[in-house]
């Protein structure tokens, strides 16, 4: 991919994969450069989203970004909080966060996923008005979806270890196979 082709990526969207009767509907916070251009969620090899998806158990076999639409079949969605695309999440504005955030509650109202995973809390904190918000389920809710705040799994995000990042997956994962009365604790206490 040159820098021209990345270049020519800013500022388009991303269609979401999306239907009805999600088990969980991922969040990204924006599109990257790479993943407009090509037209896929996650495209970007150094970002973590595929690889913890499948180490938490939420698909049989880690899924390349081009395979997208066969998470509806697992129940599993993606779309993204702002679309416009950019090179770092960190050039979208606050109003665009938040605008993002009003757009996705409408999404989740259409949709009604069980789970919506937003992957980013601090995104999740500017989009919902929700300054407090840590990593794990959420007390707020869209209707009856649940939401869960996971951290970004952009490469950039080297706070969460691969390890660390698929183990709150699995938490998700466990809350959406077995109903939200039991929500599995951190095994090391993050986002408490």
């Amino acid at each position: 991919m040159t820098p021209e082709q990345l270049a020519a990526a800013r500022d388009r969207t991303l269609t979401d994969v999306i239907g009805g009767g999600l088990r969980v509907l991922f969040c990204g916070i924006n599109p990257g450069l790479m993943s407009a251009h090509l037209g896929q969620h996650f495209a970007r090899p150094g970002n973590r989203f595929w690889p913890a998806l499948h180490a938490s158990g939420f698909t049989p076999r880690r899924f390349a970004p081009a395979e997208q639409y066969e998470m509806l079949a697992l129940g599993l969605g993606i779309t993204n909080v702002a679309g416009r695309a950019t090179a770092r999440a960190d050039e979208l504005t606050a109003d665009e966060l938040v605008e993002g955030g009003r757009r996705l509650t409408a999404k989740v109202e259409e949709y009604r996923p069980a789970w919506l995973a937003v992957l980013g809390v601090t995104a999740y904190r500017v989009a919902f008005a929700d300054k407090h918000a840590r990593v794990g389920p959420q007390e707020r809710t869209i209707g009856a979806t649940r939401i869960w705040a996971l951290p970004s799994p952009s490469g950039l995000n080297a706070h969460w270890s691969p390890a660390a990042l698929a183990e709150e997956f699995a938490r998700l994962r466990e809350a959406a196979d077995h109903g939200a009365a039991e929500v599995p604790a951190p095994a090391d206490g993050r986002g408490r």
